[in-house]
């Protein structure tokens, strides 16, 4: 079984998650499906069928937070020295060489990956391009429109 790198925030808001579909959406799930039974035929009661229909995905999410969550090897990039160099879990910020446009980017795992949030997966070509790279360079990543050069303008571990 390989381990699969994910953020302390990550394995928080997984956590988190967990926590909420075991204690909050279990016991509730359970009662309507007893309280759609109540009301009998069970062949075309649409609440019944809904609430097994519920219950089923609650319970596959369980089971697939809780895999990773035991594949995960947790990165604390707080914990580790600045060396100016781009890691998993380091926020980096980015100039566009070309438009002199600034960005920030946090390299996370696959599954914290968010846009909206300047959350990038560390297989995405932005980071592959930035991975192993220090402060000051300038990589060129390979995007659908076009090759495209940042330069690092700093990398935070946050």
């Amino acid at each position: 079984m390989s381990k699969v790198p994910m953020t302390v925030g990550g394995e928080a808001s997984l956590r988190a998650e967990l926590e909420q579909r075991r204690k909050v959406d279990r016991p509730r799930i359970s009662k309507a499906i007893a309280e759609a039974r109540a009301h009998g035929d069970l062949k075309e009661n649409a609440e019944y069928h809904a609430a097994r229909e519920q219950q089923s995905f609650t319970e596959g999410r369980i089971m697939d937070i809780e895999s990773k969550l035991a594949e995960a090897q947790v990165i604390d990039v707080t914990k580790l020295n600045k060396t100016g160099k781009v890691i998993f879990g380091t926020t980096v910020d980015l100039i566009n060489v070309e438009t002199d446009e600034a960005v920030r980017y946090q390299i996370v795992g696959e599954d914290e990956a968010e846009v909206k949030s300047n959350k990038i997966s560390v297989t995405s070509p932005i980071a592959r391009a930035l991975i192993g790279k220090e402060e000051g360079e300038v990589v060129v990543v390979q995007a659908p429109g076009g090759d495209i050069e940042f330069e690092i303008d700093e990398v935070h571990h946050l």
